[in-house]
């Protein structure tokens, strides 16, 4: 068995080896390198269906028109490109009326939201945070309460990134599209774990990642609703690419590495749910034996592969030091250099004690059973010791 086992599969998974080699066609002399926008040669035309394809795998995945797929560098991306471009759209109507407009989301959404409305906030926009209850779920019925007469946008996310838990996406978008509100979620965590489509789950703008999906980093996606239009303008000007929402020369290699994982993704999503949900299963069935262990967030209400979990009495940091042949996190990848505990945890009603106690273990793809009863065994010796040591 490898050592260390990798257990952070929900701050980036390893690019399937299906993805790498699709890539290695769109980079070299003797591959498709063109620049897709040059549309004077074989060259260009080629890069081009190739991005074509791609868009349309990716689009398959959420089932979306492709036409409503806008290539970004990542979620991040596309989360400053859907809350940005739907305020700045509305700024001429507001300067107007001499009024502001109105966001709301939840405060343990991942940084790339919560960060973007902060700056927002900053800038005028008024900003409703909602608490999410227990189990780390923002529920439709919070949201409709928050709404006002000036509100443009609520951000929500599908899968929570350092709980699992999953929002009810479905029901608040059924309530704001009755309203006119433009729905954006980030599904950077959904995409290749749960069953996502965009028509079902009633959201106008929706943020993706490859690298959570066995693809490549540095590309991303944003699904933008075409029926009605939702109008996000651009934040990166230039060469009027993709539809004037983004502009930049377009990473063939990438792309298309996006548009294959999310393809294998799609023919391999229930089985792989299936996988993880056994390994979750063992991990925790191993673990059941120690005392003062609470999994945090839903229990329900959540994708296999995002496991939080505080160990009463035992610091996460020192935890993590014994577990040096183990690869996890005590929080999300875009807050580890922090030392303050995590948001999320806070945000759901932990002390700062016991978010410092948690630790999160994501299972993926190529984890085995061997590595989950390695990782059980070595958990279960390090709390041991730790307490023994208090």
């Amino acid at each position: 068995m490898k050592k260390p086992v990798y257990l952070d599969f929900a701050a980036t998974t390893p690019v399937d080896p299906l993805v790498a080699e699709e890539m290695m066609n769109f980079l070299t002399a003797d591959g498709v390198f063109g620049n897709p926008a040059s549309r004077s040669h074989g060259f260009g035309w080629q890069a081009e269906a190739a991005v074509e394809r791609a868009r349309r795998q990716v689009a398959n995945l959420i089932h979306a028109d492709p036409r409503e797929i806008v290539w970004t560098s990542g979620a991040t991306e596309s989360d400053n490109l859907a809350i940005k471009g739907v305020i700045e759209s509305c700024r001429e109507r507001f300067a107007e009326s001499g009024g502001q407009a109105h966001i709301v989301t939840s405060v343990i959404e991942h940084k790339a939201v919560v960060d973007t409305c902060r700056y927002l906030e900053r800038q005028g926009v008024e900003v409703t945070w909602l608490k999410p209850a227990e189990d780390g779920r923002t529920a439709p019925e919070q949201v409709k309460k928050a709404l006002r007469d000036n509100t443009v946008l609520v951000s929500l996310m599908q899968v929570n990134n350092e709980l699992g838990c999953v929002n009810d996406i479905a029901a608040t978008g059924a309530m704001l599209r009755e309203r006119g509100v433009v729905f954006h979620v980030d599904a950077a965590q959904a995409a290749g774990k749960l069953e996502v489509n965009v028509e079902q789950l009633n959201v106008d703008l929706l943020s993706l990642s490859a690298h959570k999906v066995y693809g490549p980093k540095g590309i991303g996606a944003l699904y933008v609703r075409r029926a009605p239009d939702v109008r996000v303008v651009s934040q990166i000007h230039g060469g009027g690419h993709e539809r004037g929402m983004r502009s930049g020369t377009l990473p063939t290699h990438q792309i298309v590495g996006m548009g294959k994982a999310f393809e294998i993704a799609g023919r391999h999503l229930d089985g792989e749910r299936e996988h993880i949900e056994g390994l979750r299963a063992q991990l925790l069935d191993h673990l059941a034996g120690l005392r003062g262990v609470m999994v945090n967030g839903s229990a329900s209400h959540r994708v296999p592969g995002i496991i939080n979990i505080s160990f009463q009495g035992v610091d996460a940091e020192s935890l993590m030091l014994g577990l040096r042949d183990l690869a996890v996190s005590s929080g999300s990848a875009c807050s580890s250099a922090t030392v303050e505990p995590s948001f999320v945890l806070r945000g759901i009603g932990l002390t700062d004690i016991q978010a410092r106690q948690a630790l999160r273990f994501s299972l993926g793809r190529y984890t085995t059973s061997d590595e989950v009863e390695f990782a059980a065994s070595r958990i279960i010796d390090s709390v041991t010791r730790l307490r023994a040591v208090r």
